[in-house]
Formats: structure tokens, C-alpha cells, sequence
């Protein structure tokens, strides 16, 4: 993938606004999830190639699958998490 072009961090949510990303390279992301009312944070490194291609389609917004939110909005979900 390596795309060039692509500043990092890039930040997204599914759809669904259940689960939240922070794409930070292109083989790199954190993901924020809502489980109810608790929120948990994974980090991952993409080492397999379908791995590779969900950073890629996160990227690309996959059929309207992954919206693009604001750095803000991501911080915010981090701030409650410490509470």
C-alpha cells in the first residue's frame, strides 16, 4: 500500500458509531470500541496481508463503511476512557 500522498495520523469510525480508529501509518492503527458503557483500546500492527487491506479500506472509506471524523472527536473518546 504505501501510499505516498497519505499524512498520518487519519482518524475514522465505523458507521455503526460503535468503533473508532486512529490509523497512525500504514500498517499501524489503534481502535477504540463501545461496549456498552465501557470503552477499550487495542492497538495493532498489520503483518498479514489481510490485515494490510483493512487499513486500506479504512482509508478509502469501503462503501461508506468507514467516515472520517475529527482528531478532536478521537481525543475526546481517549479523555473519557481515563475517567
Amino acid at each position: 500500500m504505501n501510499d505516498k500522498g497519505t499524512h498520518f495520523p487519519q482518524y475514522r469510525m465505523l458507521s455503526n458509531g460503535k468503533t473508532y480508529y486512529k490509523i497512525t501509518g500504514d500498517r499501524n492503527f489503534e481502535e477504540i470500541q463501545i461496549m456498552g458503557s465501557r470503552l477499550v483500546r487495542h492497538v495493532f500492527i498489520a503483518e498479514q496481508y489481510p490485515e494490510i487491506l483493512r487499513i486500506k479500506d479504512m482509508l478509502e472509506g469501503y462503501e461508506g463503511i468507514y467516515v472520517t471524523i475529527e482528531a478532536d472527536y478521537y481525543a475526546d473518546l481517549l479523555k473519557r476512557m481515563a475517567l
